[in-house]
């Protein structure tokens, strides 16, 4: 089989296209026309002789040669980032791009650090991805994300994650709740009210269900929801107590919407980490960032909150 030459434009088109499951999605996200990405795909297609996408209503869908194609692809974008990390270490540069990804819980403080970070270095170009635990270190497996900002380390990948700032975890009920006027319960008093939760594969929802675990307690969840901004709003209309971080909580806690819960063992004090692939070469770029959280973002995130 004679191969055809492609390109690297043409694969990160492919990626976009089949990350999105829709041509004119992927056409919106890289500032393209629609007929100029169905053009990259077709000649992607014409390079190995077979078809990489086909229609599936007013998506798409790969083929099982598109599934395959996929993976590799995704994996030789993340080695030819790795290759202009090196080169951009010889030019010495502060310019560049860097892929973080954020749990969902992390959005209430990783915008405001990210305009500090800018401040020091207007060259440096950040993409912001942000989805629950599961989803997040798929990215980081697949050399989608630079860096990751995550609740607690992977025990499953090899990874290297350094703590930047505290994350107390704390029960919290709307503010008229019987159990808001009494003083260091013991945990087991949470066995009989019913819990408004966040989805499976949750790094909130993990650490939840270990201390329940821990302490010996059933975890009764009457509703589970997939982001924190629901969760509030069901405990503030009296739907149920919840578990979440401080962070996520600094002006309903500030204006009196929503009141914790005083418990024995908790906070349960976490930390928040920068992590990444221990092979991983990390450009000048993203060791900045990487640098700024460690040296900067626990203080300025405790002046915030």
């Amino acid at each position: 089989m004679v191969m055809r030459p492609y390109t690297l434009k043409q694969m990160q088109t492919f990626v976009e296209v089949a990350r999105q499951r829709s041509v004119s999605k992927a056409a919106e996200r890289l500032f393209v026309t629609q007929p100029a990405v169905s053009m990259q795909i077709r000649q992607l297609e014409d390079a190995f002789g077979l078809p990489l996408i086909e229609p599936l209503g007013r998506n798409i869908q790969l083929t099982h040669a598109g599934e395959a194609f996929l993976g590799h692809a995704i994996a030789a974008l993340g080695q030819f980032k790795d290759l202009e990390a090196l080169m951009a270490e010889h030019v010495g540069m502060k310019k560049g791009r860097i892929d973080l990804a954020v749990v969902s819980t992390a959005k209430y403080f990783v915008p405001m650090l990210l305009v500090r970070f800018r401040k020091l270095h207007p060259g440096i170009d950040i993409q912001l991805r942000i989805d629950n635990r599961e989803n997040i270190l798929g990215m980081m497996a697949r050399y989608e994300a630079d860096l990751v900002v995550m609740g607690r380390a992977p025990g499953n990948l090899d990874c290297e994650a350094t703590p930047f700032a505290t994350n107390p975890l704390s029960i919290v009920a709307a503010p008229d709740h019987a159990l808001v006027r009494r003083k260091t319960l013991p945990f087991s008093a949470l066995g009989e009210h019913g819990f408004v939760v966040r989805e499976q594969g949750s790094g909130t929802r993990a650490a939840m269900e270990r201390l329940f675990a821990d302490q010996k307690t059933p975890l009764n969840v009457v509703m589970e929801m997939p982001s924190n901004e629901t969760i509030k709003q069901a405990v503030m209309a009296g739907m149920g107590l919840s578990f979440l971080s401080r962070r996520t909580m600094r002006h309903e806690l500030a204006h009196g919407y929503i009141a914790l819960v005083d418990i024995e063992g908790t906070p349960l004090v976490g930390n928040w980490y920068i992590t990444h692939l221990s092979q991983k070469k990390l450009s000048p770029a993203a060791l900045a960032f990487k640098e700024f959280l460690v040296e900067q973002g626990g203080a300025l995130m405790d002046s915030w909150s």
